[in-house]
């Protein structure tokens, strides 16, 4: 019987491995995207609406009654994405705290008999559960690959990257976290669980997948690329709430580190999102108290309680504090730098063989790690237990396969443990927590921290980047922590005072690392702050984050910068380059030719335009009777692709319609002109004209952006880049200097008050006058109005 059940293993694993491709056509990602070496794998979005005749006729259709409803839906929304998100952090806690806790409770109780059968059983599980992660992600989700971060970045910073949001990434990342984290690599689920928000959010906000058949109509609200990142947004702060029950912490992570357009609207849904997924995380946790949950310990959900540690702190001990945030600069900065490297020489050489090489790499790195966990605390002697203390609550040794400090790993006696498998030998929430705890003195030796933080770092820096998905919040705290206990250790024996802990220590150099690698302040303190319990230690919080940060930004970038330059996401960070005060916005155009498309263009030209290149915004001229050209405005690709398909926009004659008598039926809803967010939407293959079809005419227009930002050509292109990211820009105009000025608006212009008439409105209109020269006087008159001054917004 178990040799049929093993046969039939081998033929199940057999036919896994031949459905992976040997190799691939063209040199794919991580993300599974082709890269072209032309940029052309990503596309940008428009943070504005575009306000063509469709909307506004829409917009005017609409009542105060459908506003509220469309309020009322966005808080619905953040409601659901909360909830979404609290339960499939839920569901990944409790997937690898069970795992984990069978693979320990296995293995503890073979090693009582042998520790070579114990040592091959640890092994094949971790293997297990790690081939599990990487098959997921090499053959349905290659989305799902790393932590996600870069990727969501990008897309709130206005990239439209295909692929990070769609449903089955959704799923490689849930099943995909429990693999790896599960089989013990050096990697968390902390950076998956934002991602994991960020594809809740998009599916929300698109109503569903049609691929899979899991859409709704009366979810599909949202017809702006606004309304979905916001929504986007809101799943961002979620997966940091549910990843480490710190739901400020996710609302400033959001703000600080992801997004790049912030409103204060949107600041209260993401608050409100962050909340819900705090009660949704807590309930969970008091249904698991009742022991619902299988092996669920004191881990999963973060909260290393550091409440009964240090009290307070001395003068004296600000100068070793000050060096932890040196150290985590320096080695946060090198982290990013070897990752970088490493991911690099990954893409270009390994990855390109196939993704049978990223298993066997991802298994590779899951049997060193496994040696490595195991092994090396088998050559590490055992330490007696110290003297038990009633009021700490702290068992030595503490029973198989039970969480706790003090593992009793390959010791002769029954009162002793191993200090370094109380590290290695544990899932790395219970590792961090036993690395936080008071009331531990000289728990660790020196030796055996040195130890793990050097194998523990290279494991760390060799696994990222691998087929897997992929935190590094944990792995940080974890590295960051080791170093900071050996400081406290030497605090402790220099200063020889009995309300020093190394826990507190151990918690500054966690904070000094993520601030030295990830470069975050703000978000970062609150969430160490919350996860942690002890508002007492805020000040020290924020000084070894503000020496870390700045002594990594010394040698480089942030680690998700680095990564996004890695991947070809083309940010637009929040500060221009220095070199671009001395240029001009008709510098940067060079020698650009602009495609122009005619008002009434014909059918034919048309198609010819799009298949010529791969624009996607074109200006649309028009000419007055007088033979002046003019600009009306700015006409979408993937409008104009939407216009081809439809026909019905179609005429025979080559005269513009009539705008403004109202006579143009409305054919188009703006709904028909939002690109899906999970599919690459139209292109001009899809497109089939007739011959008939080519003779004919359309107006673009009613559907052109009649409203396009312009900027002259002298202005500097710091201010160019300033207007372009803060209005979540696509597109641009420039042109040549304006040769008048049509008007001005002030403050008091823009104040709009309303009247008891619900219907209208009164606008504080400032009178503009301009000074005009009185010949004889030798002055101007104030009083004089100019016709070609009406307005200019200030």
């Amino acid at each position: 019987m178990l040799s049929n059940h093993l046969q039939n293993g081998m033929e199940t694993a057999k036919l896994m491995w031949s459905r992976l491709p040997n190799s691939e056509n063209g040199e794919v990602d991580e993300l599974g995207r082709l890269n072209k070496g032309d940029g052309s794998s990503v596309e940008s979005l428009d943070y504005e609406v575009i306000e063509n005749y469709a909307y506004r006729e829409e917009q005017a259709q609409r009542g105060k009654l459908y506003v509220g409803y469309y309020v009322g839906v966005k808080w619905f929304f953040a409601l659901l994405v909360g909830i979404g998100t609290g339960l499939a952090a839920v569901f990944i806690n409790l997937s690898v705290e069970n795992f984990a806790g069978w693979k320990f409770s296995l293995t503890f109780y073979i090693i009582q008999r042998s520790y070579i059968a114990g040592f091959l059983v640890y092994v094949l599980i971790n293997l297990a559960l790690v081939f599990s992660s990487a098959y997921i992600v090499t053959q349905f989700a290659p989305a799902a690959a790393g932590s996600g971060i870069p990727e969501i970045k990008g897309y709130l910073n206005g990239v439209d990257i295909h692929g990070i949001l769609l449903f089955r990434t959704l799923i490689g990342k849930i099943f995909g976290s429990i693999g790896s984290v599960g089989g013990g690599l050096a990697l968390g689920k902390e950076g998956p669980l934002v991602h994991t928000g960020a594809c809740i959010a998009s599916l929300l906000g698109q109503g569903g997948s049609t691929k899979y058949h899991l859409s709704s109509r009366w979810l599909q609200v949202f017809k702006t690329d606004r309304d979905r990142r916001d929504l986007v947004t809101c799943g961002c702060a979620a997966g940091v709430a549910a990843a480490f029950r710190a739901p400020v912490g996710g609302v400033l992570f959001a703000l600080e580190e992801v997004t790049s357009w912030w409103r204060s609207q949107l600041m209260w849904r993401v608050f409100f999102t962050s909340a819900i997924v705090a009660v949704v995380v807590r309930t969970a946790m008091g249904w698991c108290k009742s022991g619902n949950c299988g092996h669920f310990g004191s881990g999963g959900f973060i909260i290393w309680d550091v409440s009964d540690g240090q009290e307070d702190y001395s003068f004296e001990e600000l100068l070793p504090m000050a060096f932890i945030g040196i150290i985590g600069g320096l080695l946060g900065a090198l982290f990013n730098q070897l990752t970088l490297y490493i991911t690099h020489w990954r893409r270009t050489h390994l990855h390109k063989k196939g993704n049978q090489v990223k298993v066997i790499e991802v298994c590779l790195l899951s049997v060193i790690t496994s040696v490595i966990s195991f092994g090396l605390p088998l050559f590490k002697k055992c330490s007696p237990c110290p003297e038990p203390d009633p009021n700490s609550g702290i068992e030595c040794p503490r029973p198989p396969g039970m969480y706790g400090n003090y593992v009793n790993f390959y010791c002769g006696k029954d009162k002793e443990y191993n200090d370094l498998a109380t590290i290695f030998f544990n899932t790395q929430d219970d590792a961090i927590r036993n690395l936080f705890s008071a009331k531990t003195m000289h728990e660790y030796s020196a030796q055996s921290l040195l130890t793990f933080l050097v194998m523990f770092y290279t494991l760390a820096v060799v696994t990222f980047g691998t087929a897997v998905p992929a935190g590094q919040f944990v792995p940080g705290i974890m590295i960051g922590s080791t170093y900071g206990r050996l400081v406290g250790m030497f605090v402790v024996s220099f200063y020889k005072k009995l309300n020093i802990e190394e826990g507190t220590y151990a918690l500054l150099g966690a904070a000094s690392f993520l601030g030295g690698s990830m470069r975050m302040t703000v978000s970062l303190c609150v969430i160490m702050v919350e996860i942690t319990n002890n508002l007492k230690l805020l000040p020290l919080i924020m000084l070894v984050l503000l020496i870390s940060k700045a002594v990594g930004d010394a040698f480089n970038e942030g680690l998700y910068e680095e990564q996004a330059r890695l991947r070809g996401i083309p940010l637009l960070e929040s500060r221009p380059k220095y070199q671009m005060r001395n240029m001009t916005a008709k510098e940067a155009c060079g020698n650009q030719k602009v495609v122009f498309l005619p008002r009434i263009v014909n059918v034919a030209d048309l198609v010819s335009i799009l298949r010529s290149n791969s624009h996607n915004g074109f200006p649309v001229i028009d000419h007055t009777r007088s033979g002046e050209t003019l600009v009306i405005g700015l006409a979408i690709r993937s409008h104009l692709l939407v216009l081809l398909q439809s026909k019905v926009d179609f005429q025979h004659s080559p005269l513009p319609c009539d705008l403004q008598g109202g006579s143009l039926p409305v054919r188009h809803n703006f709904g028909e002109f939002v690109k899906p967010a999970s599919s690459k939407g139209l292109s001009i293959d899809d497109i089939h004209v007739s011959p008939d079809d080519v003779e004919m005419y359309i107006d673009l227009a009613p559907f052109v952006n009649q409203s396009p930002y312009i900027v002259p050509e002298d202005m500097s292109l710091t201010k160019v880049y300033n207007l372009f990211r803060q209005l979540g820009l696509r597109h641009i105009f420039v042109v040549p200097r304006a040769s008048r000025v049509i008007g001005m608006l002030t403050r008091k212009d823009l104040l709009i008050e309303e009247t008891e008439d619900s219907t209208a409105v009164e606008l504080q209109s400032t009178s503009v006058r301009v000074r005009q020269h009185d010949r004889s006087t030798g002055t101007r008159n104030a009083d004089a109005g100019h016709p070609l001054l009406d307005g200019l917004l200030v």
